[in-house]
């Protein structure tokens, strides 16, 4: 309980500036959750019909993969289901090699959607921690002009602490969120090799020269 009380002691003495770094926070793990949820879905998802559909490339059975992937709404299984789509038609590598490359560039806006947000709320909470620090120390000298001289140190080191405080809470959603931009880019940039190399692979696989 206590821990509470000075979360809540520590909020209230930072300026009216806490409360849009405290949104900024809360938009940030929002965003954070839904992503991590997102890509592990799609990564498991996708894991699993690829891990059904690669024994059947290396057979050549491409009409199989044809039925396995069109049952499926994963990124693998539209990148599947629109290059064996292709290789009915026409088995060339170039035209193999263009239909899974669009349906890649389909999916990629999903995998890649919201997580530079984190990167751009690391900066704004940064930032208004500084700003609500400026405008703390502003208001705090301000009031020195008329206060009673064995008062002026007492209110300029409340000033200050508390002007401190819009700046620490700035850095302590600013510090996390950019780690955890950088861990959901690397996850992303992963997810996306995955997709990339199940296209060549396909590709591979299903064109002929």
């Amino acid at each position: 309980m206590d821990f509470f009380v000075t979360i809540l002691h520590f909020f209230q003495k930072g300026g009216f500036m806490m409360y849009p770094i405290a949104i900024v926070l809360a938009l940030s793990v929002a965003i954070a959750i839904e992503r991590w949820l997102f890509l592990s879905r799609v990564e498991s998802e996708n894991r699993k019909i690829w891990s059904e559909a690669a024994p059947l490339l290396a057979n050549g059975d491409i009409a199989t993969v044809e039925q396995l992937a069109s049952g499926s709404d994963t990124a693998v299984g539209r990148i599947l289901s629109a290059g064996a789509a292709q290789a009915k038609v026409d088995r060339h590598r170039n035209e193999v090699e263009t239909a899974t490359e669009e349906a890649l560039m389909e999916v990629l806006p999903a995998v890649e959607r919201r997580t530079h947000y984190l990167a751009t709320f690391s900066n704004m909470s940064t930032l208004l921690g500084l700003l609500g620090t400026v405008i703390g120390l502003i208001a705090a000298f301000a009031a020195l002009g008329n206060a009673d001289p064995t008062e002026k140190a007492d209110l300029l080191s409340r000033g200050i602490s508390e002007a401190m405080n819009c700046t620490a809470f700035g850095l302590m959603v600013a510090i996390p969120t950019l780690i955890v931009h950088a861990w959901l880019q690397a996850k992303t940039t992963e997810l996306i090799d995955s997709l990339e190399a199940a296209c060549t692979k396909f590709v591979s696989a299903a064109a002929r020269k």
